[in-house]
């Protein structure tokens, strides 16, 4: 009896030391796997069951795509018509036609089987800045820069145990943001005795530090026109902002249904407890 207990209290030991390591297996990753910090967790007006876009900002942020970020980086996904749908940056349709206007875009063939190029059109699609993939590694020193579409959804880094079970009861999903705020503003000189590779470029943020793409920002490089302050952290965070409307560009309409279907559910419970009691009331 003694070494049956024995045993099971050795195997219950280890049990319990297996589900720890596995459940600070996470952790350890995001600090030793990647070898780059955890990014701040920022303050968000998006984020949580209630949160909605700041227009303003997300109109900010489109300015900062528009003039620096679209040079490299394509938005396959984004029509110039979404400038104007509610929930985004709710530009009017004559400044998003503005907008379409100002690009030429193919189209074709005509009638005499030739492609040609026209303004663009609410009905058209962001212009992509290289004709293809290849063409972009060329001008980016073999990178490959990364479609702008969903990258705020797609982009992430690990929380750990016990965090990722809080995040789902604050219902935090904002670690992309976090992560490409933290990367924008991650450029620093390398520390002393690592080595960055001909042509990448130290940050923080980045796994293994080295990363091809250049600062894309510098302080006063985009004139905001409302008086916000142009620096780095502020550029960062407009875009980034920019970057979440764009993956989830119906977040707002989401998170209103979704506030709405609870309270249904929490009314309908109600209604079929109270149906329960009075049904089988005269039942012992």
């Amino acid at each position: 009896m003694n070494m049956r207990f024995a045993s099971l209290r050795s195997l219950s030991f280890g049990v319990v030391t297996a589900v720890a390591m596995l459940a600070a297996a996470p952790a350890a990753f995001a600090q030793e796997g990647h070898g780059a910090p955890k990014p701040h967790r920022e303050s968000w007006t998006f984020a949580g069951p209630f949160g909605k876009f700041d227009r303003a900002q997300v109109q900010r942020g489109f300015q900062v795509f528009r003039e620096v970020c679209s040079s490299c980086h394509a938005a396959h996904l984004f029509a110039f018509r979404n400038l104007a749908q509610p929930g985004g940056p709710e530009f009017s349709e004559a400044q998003a036609k503005t907008v379409a206007e100002a690009y030429k875009v193919q189209d074709g063939p005509n009638d005499a089987g030739d492609m040609f190029e026209r303004p663009g059109r609410l009905s058209d699609h962001w212009p992509s800045p290289f004709p293809n993939e290849q063409a972009a590694r060329a001008s980016n020193g073999g990178a490959y820069p990364p479609d702008f579409s969903v990258l705020a959804k797609a982009r992430t880094y690990e929380v750990g145990f016990p965090g990722f079970l809080i995040d789902i009861v604050r219902q935090y999903q904002e670690q992309g943001p976090d992560y490409i705020h933290a990367l924008l503003n991650g450029y620093k000189d390398a520390p002393e005795g690592v080595t960055v590779p001909e042509g990448a470029y130290y940050n923080e943020y980045f796994p293994g530090h080295a990363i091809k793409m250049p600062p894309p920002l510098s302080a006063d490089q985009v004139t905001y026109t409302d008086g916000t302050p142009q620096t780095v952290d502020q550029y960062s965070r407009d875009v980034t902002a920019f970057m979440m409307w764009l993956a989830e560009p119906h977040l707002e309409e989401r998170k209103r249904i979704g506030f709405q279907v609870m309270i249904f559910l929490i009314v309908f419970a109600g209604l079929l407890y109270f149906t329960k009691k009075k049904v089988w009331k005269s039942v012992h």
